[in-house]
């Protein structure tokens, strides 16, 4: 063999080492958070706080790239090959479809605490201003001539707190009368002009595009339209609304695949710390730290709210009764 020969796979094999180390280094500083509507503006200020955070830890640049639209939807994105490392959704009931496909462990609200909550939000009313219509609870959506905006169920995670908050209210109206409840539903869906695919889209038709007398919206989204358009809009507080919980995972395929689970659960972990959760309640997302929570109390009013569980068990009992293929939401709204 000659030395010119011996010489060119040597640097070959030089060259193959640098290109491997190469993909390593950058499969371990990239991380992709597929996420729900009302969340950009929060993870844009998040991933430039834990940015800095793993920086100051680890010495390491990353980048974190940023995915968002109507919860179901992105959820449906990931099972078909969106390679998120982390998803944080609209509810349990989208990250238990990606672990049911095997993407990520299905006991995967056990990993992290408050269930793998770090925040949790509310539904609420978004009015214009002086409330022209009137608008005061959730009984004032049905009255002939209110247009009523809000997303999707079949495709938004709002939209499916939403139609839940609606209907644990008129169960509770119609003394558990779920055939009241069901016309109650009916009506308030027919007077819904346009679903848009997800809550984002919903509040762009509503305070951009003004379309609407009322918004069934995410607080968040509320109190954010509110506070970027001084003087346009009032939040209504109905009488009763849901308790919103906005779930965090590692996708565990992906992460093992990219080499990324050690900044994946690190970017995870670092939403309860003080900083993000007060961060969170910046963004007026409910904190899960107490202490965030007390500091910003002002920023979020009380309200009266009940759970999934208390009207449905469960959100895979939500699914099947109201949002499956055929169910209470496709029977009620059949334009």
């Amino acid at each position: 063999m000659t030395n010119i020969f011996r010489r060119g796979i040597t640097a070959f094999g030089v060259l193959a080492l640098f290109l491997s180390l190469s993909l390593s280094i950058a499969a371990q500083t990239n991380l992709l958070n597929v996420s729900y509507d009302p969340t950009r503006e929060f993870y844009e200020e998040y991933n430039k706080l834990f940015q800095q955070h793993w920086k100051a830890t680890t010495g390491q640049d990353i980048t974190i790239n940023q995915s968002h639209g109507g919860s179901g939807k992105q959820a449906r994105s990931v099972i078909d090959g969106l390679e998120a490392d982390v998803v944080t959704l609209a509810l349990a009931y989208d990250i238990d479809a990606i672990a049911n496909n095997g993407l990520l462990d299905k006991n995967w609200q056990s990993k992290l605490p408050n269930n793998s909550t770090p925040f949790s939000s509310t539904i609420v009313l978004l009015v214009r201003a002086g409330n022209p219509k009137g608008i005061h609870d959730w009984n004032d959506l049905i009255k002939p001539g209110v247009k009523v905006i809000t997303p999707n169920p079949k495709t938004s995670g709002g939209a499916r707190w939403n139609y839940l908050a609606a209907w644990g209210y008129a169960l509770r109206k119609s003394g558990n009368n779920e055939a009241g409840a069901r016309d109650f539903m009916k009506k308030l869906y027919a007077n819904v002009p346009v679903l848009d695919t997800g809550a984002r889209g919903s509040t762009i038709t509503f305070a951009e595009r003004g379309i609407g007398d009322v918004l069934i919206t995410w607080e968040t989204d509320a109190l954010l339209s509110q506070q970027q358009n001084p003087g346009q809009f009032e939040v209504v507080i109905p009488s009763a609304t849901i308790a919103a919980e906005t779930p965090v995972a590692v996708v565990d395929k992906v992460a093992q695949k990219h080499g990324t689970e050690k900044l994946a659960h690190a970017y995870l972990e670092y939403l309860y710390s003080p900083e993000a959760q007060e961060l969170a309640a910046k963004y007026y997302l409910r904190p899960y730290l107490k202490s965030a929570a007390k500091k910003y109390a002002s920023n979020f009013a009380k309200v009266n709210t009940f759970t999934v569980a208390q009207g449905c068990g469960s959100w895979q009992n939500a699914q099947d009764k109201h949002f499956a293929d055929g169910a209470i939401f496709d029977q009620i709204f059949n334009r």
